[in-house]
């Protein structure tokens, strides 16, 4: 009998050490008992595109490349090197953690992405589904159990964690449009920042363009970036897109500026690198194009989805520097009225009336 009692009071100290530890009370401080508070120092990851403490989120709709992205942000931070216009000042420790792809297609993904120099011994360390044994499941963040199992793999002195995607780490909090589903998430997320620790959350696009579900989650997040494909792509252009910031808290002029982006994969060697310029320039780029196709402004607003006056000041500028060599065959020409003040640059439109075409 005593030792039936023995193993029943094992069994129940063992559940309770497998629980996670009731969390403090919170505490408010006399206003200057806060100034001369230490808390966590926030400093750039990678350069002023995320620092620590910083919650954030790329999304984009399938297949368009997310996860190429946010595994070169990643290997960027945990290397001390560049991405995109972005460099990181030290090499930190990232947690990557991937939900959805087979163990051997993610090998594949870090070996395109893995840079010249790579990272130190723990400081890039991942997880995919496949490393579970059959009879385990993904830990989900929406609830206790699932939170206390990912912080066990989460080291005091990690800077970044990536969930890679957001739909595979919380899958208990009801609908995504519910915004009362998203508090537990976040409570979680606020306890990693307290931390020092910086999240990066990778989601899925909706139907319409937005990230899929409750814009609650926006509101707690410092970094809000879309991946889209450009209003003219074609297929045959391979993996191109459009990263733009839809929520930027600390990023002002240039870094906040949209880019275009293309993803190169060398034949031979399987590694992958990234080509990329601003938006502005794609779209000039785009508008020079149709023109020497012989395409009028109207039908090149059309097809590229902008004002016709942004068309009407990158033709200006491109006849300018002796790029636009075919003139449209109706010889219609473009005449722009200007206001008293001109606009910084051609691709400004607060500044310039409607554009009209003319025939002559």
């Amino acid at each position: 009998m005593n030792a039936r009692i023995n193993e029943w009071a094992a069994a129940i100290d063992a559940d309770i050490a497998a629980q996670p530890p009731a969390p403090k009370p919170p505490k408010a401080m006399d206003l200057h008992e806060l100034a001369g508070h230490k808390f966590k120092e926030r400093t750039p990851l990678l350069g002023n595109l995320l620092h620590s403490q910083d919650l954030a989120m790329v999304h984009a709709g399938r297949g368009i490349g997310k996860t190429h992205w946010a595994l070169s942000v990643a290997f960027a931070v945990a290397t001390g090197g560049t991405f995109l216009r972005w460099t990181a000042l030290s090499a930190r420790k990232v947690l990557y953690l991937d939900g959805e792809l087979p163990g051997q297609v993610m090998q594949k993904r870090l070996a395109m992405h893995l840079p010249d120099v790579e990272p130190a011994p723990g400081y890039f360390r991942t997880f995919t589904p496949d490393l579970l044994d059959s009879e385990s499941m993904l830990p989900d963040l929406g609830t206790p159990e699932g939170q206390y199992a990912i912080n066990n793999m989460i080291e005091d002195d990690t800077a970044l964690v990536v969930l890679d995607n957001l739909s595979a780490w919380e899958r208990s909090g009801g609908k995504e449009n519910d915004a009362a589903s998203w508090a537990p998430m976040a409570a979680w997320m606020l306890g990693l920042r307290r931390r020092g620790i910086a999240v990066l959350l990778v989601h899925h696009s909706g139907k319409n363009g937005e990230q899929r579900g409750t814009s609650k989650k926006e509101d707690l997040l410092d970094v809000v970036l879309k991946l889209a494909r450009p209003a003219d792509y074609d297929p045959k252009d391979g993996s191109v897109f459009v990263m733009e910031f839809t929520k930027a808290r600390n990023l002002i002029g240039e870094d906040a500026e949209s880019l275009e982006l293309a993803l190169k994969v060398d034949d031979a060697t399987k590694r992958a690198s990234w080509v990329w310029k601003t938006a502005t320039e794609g779209t000039f780029s785009r508008v020079v194009a149709l023109a020497n196709d012989g395409l009028k402004q109207h039908e090149i607003a059309e097809e590229l989805g902008i004002n016709k006056s942004n068309v009407s000041r990158a033709m200006k500028k491109a006849r300018e520097l002796g790029m636009i060599s075919k003139q449209p065959d109706d010889k219609s020409c473009v005449v722009a009225r200007p206001k008293a003040t001109q606009p910084r640059n051609f691709y400004e439109s607060s500044e310039v009336e409607d554009v009209e075409e003319v025939s002559l």
